[in-house]
């Protein structure tokens, strides 16, 4: 059962019931993130949901932890590209209490001027161990490779000197013009009445006051870039973007499967074709990032840097023959049973309930429909996915980048 509300302010609820279970997720999604950001603001909107956990006039930020401890809840939060959220985990008895929580450090953190001080350091060593996960270094230059560095080309952590010059005022400026009811969600997921999830958000955020909300808009134009990032490590990097679907399009469920087929996971092409076949990777993959304007297609792999050139030569003849002849039957079957199953678990588990649920409100304003979903992949056919290949991998508009000792050519 799933019911949705709009609060007077603007408010947006959303509420999947889930009979049966003794927990429930609550979350608290802000339609914002590095791809709204300015320049002099790039990596503020993660700094402030750092920010959002260090106190409020009632409590402190060890208060906070101990109080959701004291309930044996769970409490966290991540920054994306467009869109922050904020989450707890509680049993069903403790879900009020816990949303009460998450209530006050969401709406009354006060940003105490020493806490801002001392975070600073925390996210700086957080940048740092992003500097040092290759993988993650090598997917965040990818960005910037395909985007630019605006929008979502941006690092979601931003660059050092920002951290260092941010002030108080900054982060309640930037919050009170994104942090406002029109652009939140409240998503409740798992065995809670729906009648206490509308009181208890109208009881706690109902009164929430509008801000000077704007719509920043986004000036979105995919590159083809060729980016490389010199660092003494073992292993060689390398990532390639092609253009892809947006978040809204009705081909989606076709790319989807598409991406399964190519590297999706164990039987994928290129799993069994450059690790499995010729041994020149650990990890090769692909996945798909979806946003309101346009989407991407990635490939990433990490290889010995003696086999760089080789192993880029055989992920890009991979994909060629994947455009050149399509997917078998036995290949569009599986993929297309992966979709589905990925869906089906998903449904049993409330944190992702939680998540589907209320992005597909903030992002498209809309009830996701488990029961459509499900149709809509059932009705897939072969010749769909076929035409989304024909669609995709175009080679005149990729995006590559590279992490490594020594440049190597990786475009393909």
């Amino acid at each position: 059962m799933v019911e949705t509300k709009t609060l007077s302010n603007g408010v947006r609820v959303i509420v999947k019931r889930m009979e049966g279970l003794l927990s429930v997720t609550m979350g608290v999604l802000v339609g914002t993130g590095s791809a709204f950001e300015r320049d002099e603001e790039d990596g503020i909107s993660h700094f402030i949901e750092h920010m959002q956990f260090k106190g409020t006039p009632t409590r402190t930020a060890f208060e906070i932890s101990d109080a959701f401890d004291a309930l044996g809840a769970q409490v966290n939060a991540f920054t994306g590209k467009d869109m922050t959220c904020y989450y707890a985990k509680s049993t069903t008895d403790h879900a009020a209490e816990a949303f009460g929580l998450l209530a006050d450090l969401f709406l009354n953190a006060n940003f105490p001027k020493q806490e801002i001080k001392r975070e600073k350091g925390v996210v700086i060593e957080e940048i740092n161990m992003d500097e040092d996960s290759a993988e993650d270094l090598c997917l965040d230059l990818l960005a910037r490779a395909a985007f630019g560095g605006d929008n979502y080309g941006r690092n979601i952590l931003g660059p050092k000197k920002n951290i260092r010059r941010f002030t108080r005022d900054d982060l309640l400026r930037y919050k009170r013009e994104r942090y406002v009811p029109q652009n939140i969600v409240l998503s409740f997921a798992g065995n809670i009445g729906i009648a206490e999830a509308l009181e208890i958000s109208e009881r706690y955020f109902g009164g929430m006051e509008g801000g000077n909300f704007v719509q920043r808009p986004k000036n979105i134009a995919l590159r083809t870039d060729v980016l490389f990032k010199k660092k003494p490590i073992e292993q060689a990097h390398f990532a390639l973007a092609f253009p892809c679907v947006d978040r809204a399009a009705p081909t989606l469920p076709a790319v989807q499967v598409m991406n399964a087929v190519l590297g999706g996971g164990m039987s994928s092409r290129l799993f069994k074709r450059v690790r499995e076949e010729m041994g020149l990777a650990y990890s090769v993959y692909s996945y798909t990032s979806h946003y309101e304007e346009t989407g991407v297609l990635a490939v990433y792999a990490a290889v010995n840097p003696q086999k760089e050139e080789e192993a880029a030569r055989a992920v890009a003849d991979v994909i060629r023959a994947y455009k050149r002849d399509g997917l078998t039957q036995e290949e569009f079957l599986r993929g297309r049973e992966q979709l589905k199953s990925s869906s089906i678990f998903s449904q049993e588990n409330t944190s992702s309930q939680m998540l589907l649920y209320g992005r597909q409100l903030l992002y498209l304003n809309e009830t996701y429909d488990f029961e459509r979903r499900m149709e809509e992949i059932s009705a897939l056919t072969r010749d769909d996915v076929m035409q989304a290949i024909e669609g995709s991998f175009d080679f005149g508009k990729v995006a590559v980048a590279s992490v490594g000792k020594q440049r190597k050519n990786v475009a393909p």
